[in-house]
């Protein structure tokens, strides 16, 4: 493809631009013409933000003190039904809006909600006000009832949006009842899939009840053949039981975590803490309920006040002498599980995906109440405190140990192209955003995949056997290993904390792992990787799964590769009455190189999972169960997910 020159073949003689030229989306139209921009996607993600959206209303309610309970269910047919007893919405008539309620200015014009200013909500999630009504655009239906004043007020809402029944009173609500009840159905136009899973409903609920003391939510699942069918989150602790939670798979330094928490004017900040005997740092930040996953001031405020108070409280005690250097924040955050949550009637969020809080008083409260808080519980029990400080003293020990093994990695691979794994075979292109490398265990499956590849744009890089499980080792026994070794220097952006996203060398890293339980556990020991010590990897949606098929037949005279077994079942389905043999491939090094080109390889018809860190809290916890040291609650969590096996692609 040729490229022209700056403006060529858009002289004004060649084209026209005028007011004809201008489209106007009215409504909620942009919700459907965009739905990428509201919702982040239209696959598995963007279909249950539509859920949290509907969620956060409820839970703004029982930030306000007006909700004690919330209901989630999917229903039979595949709805979903969000239930609260809070004050329900307005119903009636809105004063800038000629013949509309307010119930029906939320439900359709964007940015409008009573989280903007007034007597609303001194303190809420949801601050951008197109929460309901974008779940109402992306609906093929969607059913509004309110219960005020005695009264049951009904609306119905279908195809995006448009009004099929006005509000109206049907009957009494249940008596003494208030609340809001809103069911929708996801317009399968819109969405890639509109199957809710119930195991990832479950995790956020729970989350919201951790941050939310006292709140009860309660989940349903309707559906026929359900795992999960019904479930009650209520926690008269909040955030500590948040970090037991958190713990649970991991060997607690103390029994009981720390807390402690501070409030002045419209700001007040809790934070729970306890650290455990492994190597990961776990700090958790939410604002107003949102998972600040990026940080911000709060968290900036808390590791200040954090290495601070430690460091002083280990001098003071005689744990660290005069001449001993101080313990630096990543010392004394090792095995650390941490909830920060803040509160506050303006939250200032960096970018519409509300992951970074900017506001710079938070910073000086939490820092404040940190520094006085921390320090009193550090005095008042002695034990825990010199069980955190020699903890300390030792991440102090194996960190000058990890940065002599860094600088050696680090000097290996300073020249671009040198000191390389002998095991990688690079692609040509030096342009990084079309780099491709695929991870490959075995050197089977790397023959196949070299010969299989584009050489101008996809590298290889096979790895033998199964690498170190990181979650239970120090970065200076890791950075052994000879296998991390060699992902640290072909990625080439450093490890930990020391880890760069902008001094990647490929913009995707592709795990390609045979179809079997085998490939299943190395797939996960680098997720594992990938999240505890490049985190930003995963973070800014870099790293990949492929997707070999697992069976293959022939229809005519072509052959049809299926995924697994879900997707045979459907082709036979599809194919009824039909007979057909199937292959099942067993591994990549059993296929010829034409063939993992074609399935999997060629970025024209292959098919690939993108990895994305929503909620890092929970991730933290499945890290820990799926690789820790707690078999029985590793095989708790593998039986409530085993039936969902379609959604964790292994």
């Amino acid at each position: 493809m040729a490229l022209s020159a700056p403006n060529e073949g858009l002289r004004p003689s060649q084209s026209t631009y005028g007011a004809k030229d201008i489209t106007v989306l009215e409504g909620l139209d942009p919700v459907r013409k965009r739905p990428g921009m509201y919702i982040g996607s239209t696959g598995p993600s963007g279909l249950h933000h539509l859920v949290w959206e509907v969620v956060d209303n409820s839970v703004d309610e029982a930030m306000a003190g007006y909700c004690t309970r919330i209901d989630v269910t999917i229903l039979a047919d595949g709805a979903c039904r969000v239930v609260d007893d809070g004050r329900g919405i307005p119903v009636d008539p809105h004063p800038n809006y000629k013949n509309k309620s307010a119930a029906e200015v939320v439900l359709t014009v964007l940015h409008a909600g009573g989280k903007f200013g007034g007597g609303g909500y001194k303190v809420s999630g949801g601050l951008h006000g197109v929460g309901v009504s974008v779940v109402n655009a992306l609906s093929k239906r969607l059913v509004l009832e309110v219960d005020r004043d005695g009264d049951r007020y009904v609306m119905e809402f279908a195809n995006g949006g448009k009004v099929q029944k006005k509000l109206a009173v049907e009957g009494k609500a249940p008596r003494g009842r208030t609340g809001t009840i809103i069911t929708f159905w996801p317009d399968p136009t819109i969405f890639e899939e509109t199957e809710f899973r119930g195991q990832t409903i479950c995790e956020r609920l729970q989350m919201y009840a951790f941050l939310n003391r006292g709140l009860e939510i309660r989940f349903r699942d309707e559906r026929e053949g359900a795992t999960t069918t019904e479930t009650a989150y209520k926690y008269t602790g909040g955030i500590i039981d948040f970090v037991r939670h958190l713990n649970a798979a991991k060997e607690a330094l103390f029994k009981k975590p720390g807390y402690f928490d501070q409030s002045e004017q419209n700001q007040e900040v809790e934070i729970s803490f306890q650290w455990n005997t492994g190597y990961n740092e776990g700090i958790h930040s939410f604002a107003n309920g949102i998972a600040t996953t990026e940080g911000g001031m709060h968290e900036e405020g808390f590791k200040k006040a954090l290495t601070n108070v430690v460091n002083k409280y280990a001098r003071a005690k005689g744990h660290l002498k005069e001449k001993d250097e101080n313990l630096t924040g990543e010392d004394i955050r090792e095995g650390l599980t941490a909830i920060i949550s803040v509160r506050l009637a303006d939250p200032q969020f960096e970018g519409q995906t509300k992951t970074k809080l900017g506001n710079v008083s938070i910073r000086s409260l939490v820092e404040r109440a940190t520094n006085e808080k921390l320090a009193e519980w550090l005095e008042e029990h002695p034990t825990e405190g010199r069980q955190i400080v020699q903890k300390g003293i030792q991440a102090s020990r194996a960190r000058t140990a990890a940065r002599q093994a860094r600088d050696l990695i680090r000097r290996k691979s300073s020249l671009e192209g040198a000191g390389m794994p002998e095991k990688l075979r690079d692609c040509s292109t030096r342009d990084r955003r079309l780099a491709e490398l695929f991870i490959v265990e075995g050197d089977s499956a790397g023959g196949s995949a070299v010969k299989a590849r584009n050489p101008e744009f996809q590298a290889i890089l096979s790895i033998r056997g199964k690498i170190l499980n990181v979650e239970r080792a120090r970065l200076d026994k890791m950075l052994k290993n000879n296998e991390i070794q060699a992902l640290i220097a072909a990625i080439g952006a450093g490890v930990g904390d020391d880890f760069d996203v902008t001094k990647i060398r490929y913009d995707k890293v592709i795990l390609l792992c045979d179809a079997d339980v085998d490939g299943s556990h190395i797939r996960t020991l680098l997720l594992t990787f990938f999240f505890r010590q490049m985190r930003p990897l995963v973070e800014f949606g870099h790293v990949y799964i492929a997707q070999p098929p697992l069976y293959s037949t022939v229809i005519g005279k072509a052959k049809t590769y299926l995924k697994d077994d879900a997707a045979k079942e459907r082709f036979l389905a599809e194919q009824a009455p039909k007979k057909f043999e199937f292959q099942r491939l067993k591994g990549l090094g059993e296929m010829d190189f034409d063939e993992l080109g074609e399935t999997t390889m060629d970025a024209a018809r292959r098919t690939l999972l993108q990895v994305s860190v929503e909620e890092a809290a929970i991730a933290d916890q499945v890290c820990s169960v799926l690789m820790g040291d707690d078999v029985e609650v590793r095989r708790q969590f593998i039986q409530a997910n085993a039936k969902d096996v379609r959604f964790l692609d292994i």
